[in-house]
């Protein structure tokens, strides 16, 4: 007859580092359940604190934000349907909004950038959306139609094996999704914001009402002491038109068909601006995606946009044979060649945002809750934003030690690709949720074992 495992007894110092690290994770999410403590009952703040921690260490793709499986981990797998109702309460409280979240995320990134501007560092403000998906799901009212962006990863092209997809873009029933983070010119980013939206049932919006809000919000919070980076999705005359009557600094990757006004007054391309144009400078640079090492030729141009007089420039990065160009717009002052760098290194860091979509889907399992209320389903995202902004903080040079030894003793890799990452994320990811799990707090209950 099979026994149930007996859990492995940590090892005497591991229990001293698991208490650290939840004590800072206490430390981080003070700010939230301080305010959550004026709203609803104090026993629901300690769950909200523990479900944090529990999302953390539940490392599973597809179950990550299933309340079953997290209240198994809350109070241990004998007592998981115990755990499950703590946490449905939790979330079903009327008391709170994930506003209450949502704030205490803006202001760690306002601190940030006071801190960043006290360092005389260039802050940056990166945007970008993404969206939701639940291609198999049409139970409930607030799916709207988004295209999906798996299914155009799955499409692409791959040399020798897979033919490019042709026809209309694949659309499936999902949110549309918003988010800004803050960094600097390095180290990792801080996360600000992060909104779902749908443009389909009660809680119907457009993308323009959203996008106005938080171009308000952060011309009021952050004034020019922040410059703001977006991908060509934010492309467009009327878009730049609100940046600038916000009297924002700005970063926008323009696409390369879209007009602007050259020096001469005359209407073309982007593309037909810089035809012709020989490189004013040269530098090898490494690509955020491939790490892959190119020699970048910039070319500057002063432009302006075909309904507004505001003098633009249009920075040309050249990115090598079989690389498509970057064709940045810009409302900060170029006057030397190092201005023009500064403008492509700053859209370079534009690449953390993509990772911040790829950890919240994959390892965060963002898209996996099964909730069907539309507010209780913000509360338990936010709740996870929350975790995913811990783990961003623990990878700041504050932590480098603690960080060492723990990815060492619980996440310990060979090869140098693992060894020489930056911000290793997921190492960090693993390595806390093993650490947790052998070293659990005191009064955690543990499986009941069979005798037989």
């Amino acid at each position: 007859m099979f026994h149930d495992a007996i859990p492995e007894q940590p090892v005497q110092d591991d229990r001293p580092m698991a208490a650290q690290l939840r004590a800072h994770l206490t430390q981080f999410v003070r700010p939230v359940m301080t305010k959550l403590a004026q709203q609803i009952d104090i026993r629901l703040v300690q769950t909200a604190r523990d479900l944090v921690q529990v999302i953390l260490t539940h490392r599973h793709r597809t179950l990550g934000l299933l309340l079953s499986e997290l209240g198994s981990y809350l109070l241990g797998p004998a007592h998981a349907p115990a755990g499950t109702k703590r946490i449905s309460n939790l979330i079903h409280a009327a008391g709170w909004s994930a506003d209450t979240i949502n704030a205490a995320l803006w202001k760690e990134a306002s601190e940030r950038v006071q801190t960043l501007m006290e360092q005389a560092e260039t802050v940056l403000a990166v945007w970008d959306g993404s969206v939701w998906e639940k291609p198999e799901s049409q139970a409930s009212q607030d799916w709207c139609v988004v295209r999906s962006a798996k299914a155009r990863r799955l499409a692409r092209r791959r040399k020798g094996m897979t033919l490019p997809h042709k026809g209309p873009p694949i659309l499936v029933p999902g949110l549309h999704w918003d988010g800004i983070v803050v960094l600097g010119m390095s180290g990792a980013p801080t996360l600000a914001h992060m909104q779902w939206w749908t443009t389909r049932g009660e809680h119907a919006t457009t993308q323009r009402e959203v996008e106005q809000r938080l171009l308000d919000r952060c011309a009021e919070g952050w004034g020019q002491n922040v410059c703001h980076v977006w991908d060509r999705g934010y492309a467009g005359s009327p878009w730049i038109q609100a940046a600038l009557r916000a009297k924002l600094r700005f970063i926008v990757r323009w696409k390369k068909g879209n007009k602007l006004l050259d020096n001469w007054g005359e209407a073309r391309k982007a593309w037909e601006i810089a035809r012709g144009k020989r490189a004013q400078g040269y530098r090898y640079l490494r690509d955020p995606r491939t790490k892959q090492l190119l020699k970048v030729g910039v070319v500057v141009l002063p432009v302006t946009l075909l309904d507004h007089a505001q003098p633009l420039w249009l920075v040309v990065a050249r990115l090598g044979k079989g690389r498509e160009p970057w064709y940045l717009l810009t409302n900060e002052p170029i006057r030397t060649l190092a201005d023009a760098w500064a403008i492509v290194l700053a859209y370079a860091r534009r690449w953390q945002i993509e990772e911040v979509w790829r950890a919240s889907k994959s390892e965060l399992a963002f898209e996996s809750p099964r909730v069907e209320d539309w507010d209780v389903r913000l509360k338990l995202l936010l709740l996870a934003c929350l975790a995913y902004a811990f783990l961003l903080h623990l990878l700041s040079s504050s932590f480098d030690e603690l960080r060492a030894v723990l990815l060492r003793n619980w996440c310990h890799r060979t090869g140098k690709r693992y060894q020489t990452v930056a911000m290793p994320f997921y190492r960090l990811r693993a390595a806390l949720s093993r650490l947790w799990q052998a070293a659990p707090p005191p009064g955690y209950h543990q499986p009941v074992l069979n005798s037989g």
